[in-house]
């Protein structure tokens, strides 16, 4: 299914939170994302489309308004609606996220005594990197 700008075409068929706190905490991340997300244009450590990603899972659970907001914004929009397409993300997004997850992944390997819990983290890194590095990279 082909996305498009028109934002109450893309939202999934999903409802919102009813809990207000969650609904709330919903909203501050998909906040917080989308400000990371765009300083992550203009700064090479930052990714973007992670973030944006985030921020409209966040949004399309909490609040219509946010979510049509982020998926019609001329700039924002190209980043989430790529990879909503089936047009996949960028490279530098696919370094950026991998880096972040093997860092985080690798410090919960070194805290977490279990051996089993460490093979599990391993093998749901791999396979999420498998994932990530065979998405398609769109000319954004």
């Amino acid at each position: 299914m082909a996305m498009t700008n028109d934002p109450h075409q893309n939202t999934p068929s999903t409802r919102l939170v009813s809990n207000g706190a969650i609904r709330l905490i919903l909203l501050v991340t998909g906040s917080i994302s989308i400000a990371l997300g765009a300083l992550g244009i203009f700064l090479p450590v930052l990714p973007t489309t992670p973030f944006l990603l985030l921020a409209a899972a966040c949004y399309v659970r909490s609040s219509e308004s946010f979510y049509a907001w982020l998926i019609s914004h001329p700039v924002l929009s190209k980043y989430i609606l790529a990879y909503l397409d089936g047009r996949g993300i960028p490279r530098k997004a696919k370094r950026y996220t991998l880096m972040t997850m093997w860092l985080t992944m690798g410090l919960s390997m070194l805290i977490v005594p279990l051996w089993q819990v460490r093979i599990l983290l391993l093998c749901t890194g791999l396979a999420v990197s498998t994932y990530i590095w065979r998405l398609p990279e769109p000319d954004l």
